[in-house]
């Protein structure tokens, strides 16, 4: 059964069989590209479930990459694969919009757990006993299209904010932890940086606040986590 796919942008032609390799034995449809403008070309003309990035590439930097799929394709899955595994490289990919970010050398069977996992979490099976809308305070979040307004404004919203969106909703008022944000919206296997959490509320406050450094509805409780703040 094909369970999707995924676009490996890599320049070291043997790193990108390897990884090609091991998502083909998955039974993933892979698409390759070994620069940016050709990635981008094939993001524009076969629309992948996932794309798999590296950042040193040579002819434009795979940060730039990630902030231009950002732009068009808000709600496509990104996993950064890269040499570089100080925080700031991590920080900036996930600030940027990337799911995940993985350190090389890696697994590759690490990476294909690490696909479907990021795949689960973006791309959930509709729940059909649940309301299509919850409105809160000046939001209204649809599940059918998968769309958050704020006074009747769409907000630009990546698939994982907007699943952060509804686990937020369900949750209003109440503090979550760190921890439980993990395990629902990154789900209980995941490998990667616990930092992801607290940069992702961030890029969400800027969609969702008037003041993001004051935010009025998506409050950190210190030591704890987060509680979204409704009427």
């Amino acid at each position: 059964m094909d369970e999707g796919k995924i676009l490996v942008v890599e320049d070291e032609e043997p790193i990108r069989k390897l990884v090609i390799f091991n998502l083909v034995r998955s039974n993933f449809e892979v698409l390759e590209a070994g620069d940016g403008r050709e990635a981008l070309q094939i993001i524009k003309e076969n629309t992948p479930s996932l794309v798999v990035l590296d950042l040193m590439l040579p002819d434009m930097d795979g940060f730039e990459i990630c902030s231009r799929i950002r732009v068009d394709y808000p709600n496509l899955p990104i996993i950064i694969v890269s040499a570089k595994g100080q925080d700031m490289e991590k920080i900036m990919g996930l600030e940027l919009g990337a799911d995940d970010y993985i350190v090389k050398p890696f697994n590759p069977l690490e990476l294909v757990a690490r696909i479907r996992s990021v795949l689960r979490r973006t791309n959930p099976e509709p729940d059909m006993s649940k309301s299509n809308e919850i409105n809160i305070g000046p939001f209204v979040l649809q599940m059918k299209t998968q769309r958050v307004f704020k006074n009747k404004q769409l907000l630009k919203l990546t698939a994982r904010e907007f699943y952060l969106m509804k686990f937020f909703f369900e949750k209003v008022n109440e503090p979550i932890t760190r921890d439980e944000l993990l395990d629902e919206i990154w789900g209980l296997n995941y490998f990667g940086d616990p930092k992801t959490v607290d940069v992702h509320i961030r890029r969400l406050r800027e969609k969702i606040e008037d003041d993001p450094s004051q935010p009025t509805f998506l409050k950190t409780v210190w030591g704890y986590g987060y509680c979204f703040q409704g009427e």
